[in-house]
């Protein structure tokens, strides 16, 4: 059996996952309508990774007894100023994220709870990839620029990203 409080935080966590899957809908959305398909294919396949996530959590705290409380969703933002910008505060979010994974692990083991620190321990290892994969885009925009033809090759490549699941 999962503590309460160790209930409550993970809640939370699905709820910030699934937030984090309708933030990068809506940046695919912003490169559909600017008619790059390939930066739309990449934070489409963000989308996936973050319900994959939730479901994650949710059939964690599920299988230890604790009770699934879905919350609503924020509304994520729906303008941005650049190419640049979507992968600053794609970057941002990650590092957020990572933050709050860290605290989930603080009170796991507060809690003595080593099931839940074992758990989390995947999450720890992936936010590490999901930050530098950020990082690293961002600084690919950054020396390329926001047009030209640099930005149509980052597109293309970014249009091969597809969705692989890696369970434990």
């Amino acid at each position: 059996m999962i503590s309460k409080k160790l209930e409550k935080a993970i809640n939370e966590q699905i709820n910030k996952e699934l937030y984090s899957e309708y933030y990068y809908l809506g940046m695919a959305a912003y490169f559909d309508d600017e008619g790059l398909p390939g930066f739309a294919n990449f934070f489409k396949i963000q989308v996936q990774e973050e319900r994959f996530h939730a479901m994650k959590f949710y059939h964690y705290l599920a299988e230890r007894g604790g009770k699934v409380e879905l919350d609503a969703i924020k509304r994520p933002p729906q303008d941005f100023e650049s190419i640049e910008d979507i992968f600053k505060k794609a970057y941002e979010h990650e590092q957020f994220v990572t933050q709050s994974i860290n605290s989930l692990v603080d009170i796991a083991i507060s809690e003595n709870d080593h099931a839940t620190r074992n758990f989390l321990n995947w999450f720890v290892e992936e936010q590490v990839e999901e930050e530098a994969s950020m990082d690293d885009l961002l600084k690919k925009v950054r020396r390329i620029g926001s047009h030209g033809h640099g930005i149509y090759m980052l597109d293309g490549q970014l249009a091969q990203r597809t969705f692989n699941p890696v369970e434990e």
